[in-house]
């Protein structure tokens, strides 16, 4: 196995146990967890703090939600798309949440801090993966692009407790037919 090989999969296994535990979890949590020895956490990375580092860019890299973006049939309706693209997109965002919040609650991240990634360009390929999705329509009121951006700020403010009980369907339903039934 490759050294790159071997952080990724030390991460992968990690990240359950970030979420947990936050910055707390042991080098033998860890390395029982990889199904590794501890002095080989330390030959991939140099200390607990890069291994937690490296966690949280893999939290904030939207690749596994893109490729479930990408993997939505264009030939479905837009609602059913969109609230593929929808639930893809929460989960990410859930798994996300988990970390960043365990790692904070220890003592591990400050808000404000600096962190490695950059969730501007995480946004960018997520509103392009979005727009794809729009493309099949010749009905659209604006360009597929802003309809993107627009869909995900609604997706995301969801999060919000005053919109908690919003459930995906009725976000889509007035997303693509307005608040005003006919």
């Amino acid at each position: 196995m490759s050294a790159e090989d071997r952080r990724r999969m030390i991460v992968q296994a990690v990240l359950p146990l970030v979420v947990e535990h936050g910055a707390a979890v042991t080098t033998a949590q860890i390395a029982r967890a990889a199904g590794i020895g501890e002095g080989t956490i330390f030959r991939a990375f140099k200390d607990k703090d890069e291994l937690l580092d490296a966690c949280v860019a893999e939290a904030l890299k939207p690749d596994s939600v893109l490729a479930v973006i990408a993997g939505i049939p264009l030939d479905q309706p837009l609602a059913d798309r969109l609230t593929e693209a929808a639930e893809a997109l929460s989960a990410h965002l859930e798994r996300m949440g988990a970390l960043m919040g365990a790692l904070h609650s220890s003592g591990r991240l400050k808000r404000g801090e600096p962190r490695k990634g950059s969730r501007a360009e995480s946004f960018t390929a997520m509103r392009e993966a979005i727009t794809e999705l729009f493309t099949p329509e010749d009905r659209l009121r604006l360009p597929a692009e802003q309809l993107a951006g627009v869909f995900m700020s609604l997706l995301f403010s969801r999060r919000r407790d005053d919109q908690a009980g919003l459930s995906t369907a009725e976000l889509i339903d007035v997303f693509l037919h307005g608040a005003v039934s006919a």
